[in-house]
């Protein structure tokens, strides 16, 4: 695989996963406000992964019990296999880890769990008989 392959591989996953600092409103008023505000700034990682064949980047839009929609990113770059799952707002990247079915990440104390087209996200601080954060299907594209 040629560098310039991986380097645009790993862009693209982590151009996905940006942070940004909330901006507070002005005061309508012609005084000028007492505390400066905080500007809006995201920021941007890149990453090099070397991989023994293709690249592979996946998007899968998944509807959960909530009534939530959830568009998880998949990116396949053997042996680095990761999803990046938003979590509270924020674009979080998920590695892969063991399981005995389906694909399993993580990232920090979360867990995303993809099994023929059903899926999970459980925080794993919380009891192990606590209810996940979210239940989610594949959805279809097809009508």
């Amino acid at each position: 695989m040629t560098p310039t392959r991986l380097c645009a591989a790993a862009a693209l996953l982590l151009g996905m996963s940006t942070a940004v600092m909330a901006q507070d409103e002005a005061p309508a008023s012609s005084t000028p406000p007492a505390t400066a505000t905080a500007p809006t700034v995201s920021t941007g990682l890149t990453l090099t992964l070397e991989s023994n064949g293709d690249i592979e980047r996946r998007t899968v839009v998944y509807q959960c019990d909530d009534e939530q929609v959830l568009t998880v990113q998949y990116v396949n770059a053997a042996p680095n296999f990761l999803a990046v799952v938003p979590v509270d707002g924020q674009s979080l990247v998920f590695a892969t880890t063991i399981s005995a079915s389906g694909a399993r990440y993580v990232a920090g104390p979360f867990e995303w769990w993809s099994h023929q087209g059903e899926a999970t996200l459980r925080d794993l601080m919380q009891d192990e008989d606590a209810a996940p954060l979210a239940t989610c299907t594949e959805a279809s594209n097809t009508p």
